[in-house]
């Protein structure tokens, strides 16, 4: 492994074929985890995952995924046995019950459960929700209007029964699909500009999207990965709302973000972007570090709650389109001494050493078999050091993974 010293700050660079000589903890795939839905319920993909005080797993799965061939038994008559879209937001005990649910009336994107079992769920914001009522009763500050290229909209479109999306966001459709409007298609560059003048990178406010949310329940802050410009780590108060800190790639303060393209591009081998690239998630270890994994980057950047920045890992550098560095867990040991990534692109979950970023191992590749992964976009740990995964594409499913010897 190569390691540069620069100042205070480790950058380490691991290749995927630097971790077949290496070891570290193992897993076994639980077959017997989650149980079948007895309700007919179908997963679109998985867009949230978190661990409850209790180890009960919480799951956001985005509706929208869903096609027609999976919803024959919402028609009037039922076409087929099978299925019906299931709530957003499934609640699962340790034994893979289903125990609670409810809707969050929009899509949504990375999600948390504070100690009182109150949702956080990233949308065009963050959303507080009372989990025995279904309705949100707070939320981060942010902007009304979308970006030009975002398309979607803030709020959940009337479903007509049996009916799926045309082209299911997340899941794998034809290229050509994708060029609708609001699916994927270029905007103009200059009403992006007029839209960065408007609101720049030191707007209080969430102006992109989330990607992932993640709770500091100690010093009560709310931690919102904010996509626009590539991401932002926006922090805000969990009681008040109000926003407090935020800042950039290198825990660059907000005031001295780019918003230049060329300062977010990225080619393997070559310099590490300026910004943030995006598809940025976060976490917080015990010891009161914020790891921001920005995916397209290949990175997994270490800083303070306060934004100082500490140090870099690099990982499978060469890893093209989608990025290897997604969602950020931690080991359930007291040191939390490894770090667990979900990679979509490679279909795996590497094993990081938290220190110095070394992949001690590695586990998974692309199927739609159990136990392998077909589009690994979520990852949560909970007290006993089971691992949970959550895809989209044409996975769609929720898996676990139990320490194995």
């Amino acid at each position: 492994m190569f390691v540069a010293l620069l100042g205070a700050a480790i950058c380490s660079v691991v290749t995927p074929a630097q971790a077949q000589n290496q070891s570290g903890p193992k897993f076994k795939f639980d077959a017997e985890w989650p149980k079948p839905f007895t309700n007919k319920w179908k997963l679109g993909g998985v867009t949230g995952l978190a661990v409850d005080k209790d180890d009960n797993i919480w799951l956001l799965n985005r509706i929208a995924d869903l096609r027609d061939v999976e919803l024959h038994a919402e028609l009037t008559p039922p076409t087929a046995a099978c299925c019906i879209a299931p709530p957003s937001m499934i609640h699962l005990d340790k034994a893979g019950n289903v125990i609670g649910s409810f809707d969050t009336g929009a899509t949504g994107h990375g999600m948390a459960v504070d100690r009182k079992g109150f949702i956080y769920v990233g949308q065009e914001t963050v959303r507080k929700f009372d989990p025995a009522t279904g309705k949100a009763i707070g939320e981060t500050p942010h902007v009304t209007e979308l970006q030009p290229g975002q398309g979607g909209g803030r709020g959940a479109a009337p479903r007509t029964p049996g009916k799926g999306g045309i082209a299911p966001v997340g899941t794998l459709a034809p290229s050509f699909l994708l060029q609708q409007p609001g699916r994927g298609n270029r905007p103009d560059p200059a009403a992006i500009a007029a839209y960065r003048a408007k609101y720049p990178p030191t707007t209080p406010m969430i102006v992109g999207g989330i990607e992932e949310v993640r709770l500091d329940e100690p010093a009560h802050e709310i931690y919102a990965a904010d996509s626009y410009l590539g991401g932002r780590v926006m922090v805000f108060d969990m009681d008040t709302f109000a926003f407090k800190r935020g800042w950039g790639a290198y825990g660059k303060p907000l005031a001295e973000m780019s918003t230049k393209e060329e300062d977010r591009a990225y080619k393997s081998g070559g310099p590490m972007p300026k910004e943030f690239r995006g598809h940025l998630t976060l976490n917080i270890s015990n010891d009161g570090l914020v790891y921001a994994a920005d995916r397209e980057a290949n990175r997994i950047q270490v800083t303070t709650k306060e934004g100082k920045f500490i140090k870099e890992f690099i990982l499978a550098p060469e890893t093209g389109e989608g990025g290897s560095t997604g969602g950020v867990a931690f080991s359930a040991d007291k040191a939390q001494k490894y770090l667990y990534i979900s990679d979509i692109t490679n279909s795996c979950v590497w094993i990081l050493n938290r220190q110095d970023g070394s992949v001690v191992s590695k586990f998974g590749t692309m199927s739609q078999n159990g136990g392998q992964f077909m589009g690994l976009h979520m990852i949560a740990v909970d007290s006993k050091g089971n691992i949970y995964t959550g895809e989209v594409w044409n996975g769609e499913r929720v898996q676990r993974f139990v320490p194995a010897k």
